[in-house]
């Protein structure tokens, strides 16, 4: 199967009963809620408003809290990972500080996101998946849609098989094209109409 397909239609492995696969807006939220799982530690609250007051490094915290210092290092991590600490060197220690005024936005600003946002994520996503799971069967198209906006994105999953900067022959588009569909002229063509590949004295480039 070529790599797009495995990539971008199969997607990331889902859960038993899960549906779709996650839009960006819901990676979006699972960051967000990652920030929620990252304070749910009364060390991690102190250790904030600890360094809130002036950046510190694990083992002032860790003679402050009276903790070892792998527990701090854990902690610290956590919260970097969640985006709430920035660290730097100084000297010999690695301090760490807040990552700008995160902790000055109100609760409803952190956890809102635009509905407009989310809704246009999971109609795009389920609208791609269903014209995908039409013309797609055992890893090649069926078939090419006739519909400019399925074509877009039938281009769009095939132009993943090309690499950025790279320069590419027609016999090596064509090679590449014959993993999807006999009809390699259409969609060479079509590639460059839809503004996903650009053609100049015999040479193919994919569009940044």
């Amino acid at each position: 199967m070529p790599k797009a397909f495995s990539t971008w239609y199969t997607c990331a492995p889902r859960a038993k009963g899960a549906g779709m696969r996650k839009t960006t807006a819901e990676y979006n939220l699972e960051e967000r809620a990652q920030l929620f799982k990252a304070l749910g530690h009364p060390a991690r609250l102190l250790i904030l408003n600890l360094i809130q007051q002036k950046p510190r490094h694990g083992e002032e915290l860790a003679a402050i809290l009276n903790l070892k210092p792998a527990t701090i290092s854990h902690h610290l991590a956590k919260l970097a990972e969640a985006g709430l600490l920035i660290s730097t060197k100084d000297q010999y220690y690695q301090m760490f500080s807040l990552v700008g005024d995160i902790l000055k936005k109100p609760l409803g600003e952190v956890i809102r996101l635009p509905q407009p946002s989310l809704t246009n994520e999971v109609e795009t996503d389920a609208y791609k998946q269903k014209v995908l799971k039409t013309f797609i069967k055992r890893g090649r198209l069926t078939r090419l849609p006739t519909q400019l906006k399925k074509m877009q994105v039938i281009l769009e999953l095939i132009v993943q098989e090309f690499e950025p900067e790279r320069e590419y022959t027609e016999k090596e588009v064509n090679f590449i094209l014959l993993d999807f569909h006999e009809d390699v002229a259409t969609l060479r063509r079509s590639l460059v109409e839809h503004n996903l590949m650009t053609r100049s004295h015999g040479i193919y480039r994919r569009q940044l």
